[in-house]
């Protein structure tokens, strides 16, 4: 009996070491599996600090762009609330020069009727007295206005007087 235990007992031993065996090839297997994850993860982080490192460069960039638009409009801004100013007090002088041309319409339209108004001669055409020039663009402006006011004042009142005839 002896013999068939020692005979058991060295089968068993082979089969355990065959199982062992087995089982540090696939361990092994699975370790070179590893290695070669963890190669292809240095690599992945290696990728992800150079994505890193340009994406923060671009946000520097981004800034700057930022930062100069924010400038330019700022800049836009100003120049828009100056020409806004310029243009509410042009509007404003434009309302006074309105309300001057009303009031000498309605002085004309005051004017009474006559019954049989005489002849008129066919006005002559006036040769305007020389002006001097003005010293700034507005009083350019404001001449010229005038003159449109004196112009409509005019034909305003040949109206009236072709209504009275």
């Amino acid at each position: 009996m002896s013999l068939f235990v020692t005979l058991a007992a060295d089968i068993l031993v082979a089969v355990l070491l065959a199982a062992t065996i087995v089982t540090c090839l696939r361990l092994s297997r699975r370790i070179s599996q590893l290695k070669g994850d963890e190669a292809a993860l240095r690599q992945t982080i290696g990728d992800l600090m150079v994505a890193t490192g340009t994406a923060e460069r671009a946000i520097a960039g981004l800034r700057s762009a930022i930062d100069d638009g924010d400038r330019t409009l700022t800049n836009r801004i100003e120049a828009a609330t100056a020409r806004s100013a310029e243009l509410a007090a042009q509007v404003e002088a434009g309302e006074t020069v309105v309300m001057r041309i009303g009031a000498i319409v309605a002085q004309m339209r005051a004017v009474p009727v006559r019954a049989e108004p005489p002849p008129a001669p066919p006005p002559a055409p006036e040769m305007p007295a020389a002006r001097p020039e003005p010293a700034s663009p507005n009083g350019e402006r404001l001449g010229a206005a005038a003159a449109a006011a004196l112009a409509m004042s005019e034909r305003a009142l040949a109206r009236v007087r072709a209504r009275a005839a």
